[in-house]
């Protein structure tokens, strides 16, 4: 840490505090040359995670957003809410794993519906009309009749 009076390289850390909410930590600094204090802020230096939208454009990953669509397609459901942070969770946690910290709406929208065909088949049919953006009413029936053949070929044990 350089001294902002002089310049020196090397200084002795007098008291050490947190923030109140944990995230900045406060440090009273003393330079080993000219004797006089400082204080210095370290914080953790978060790189945000990143969605990719359809258009190329980039765009912070907002957890409520996700949250929000997936309450839209459950309302009146028997899911519960733990269930969809779960699936927020879940999406999160790849989005960590990613080298870039970065997916692309495609992933998570595939990903969101894959979790909900299994939790929830109308859910999974109201998400997948707003993703999907159902023109008209064939494309939505054949996403009914590729439901309903999953449904009744049975699965692999």
């Amino acid at each position: 840490m350089l001294c902002p009076f002089c310049g020196h390289k090397e200084d002795k850390v007098i008291d050490s505090r947190e923030s109140k909410e944990a995230d900045v930590v406060r440090r009273r600094r003393e330079c080993l040359a000219c004797q006089r204090r400082f204080t210095t802020y370290e914080r953790i230096d978060e790189i945000p995670y990143m969605v990719v939208k359809k258009g190329g454009r980039r765009e912070k990953f907002n957890r409520q957003k996700v949250l929000s669509g997936l309450l839209k397609a459950c309302e009146k459901r028997p899911v519960s809410m733990s269930r969809l942070a779960e699936l927020v969770d879940q999406v999160e946690a790849r989005l960590s794993d990613s080298a870039d910290r970065e997916l692309s709406t495609t992933e998570i929208g595939e990903m969101l519906m894959t979790r909900l065909a299994s939790l929830d088949k109308v859910a999974y049919v109201r998400f997948a009309s707003v993703y999907r953006d159902f023109q008209d009413v064939e494309a939505f029936l054949s996403e009914l009749k590729t439901l309903v053949q999953q449904k009744r070929t049975p699965e692999p044990t």
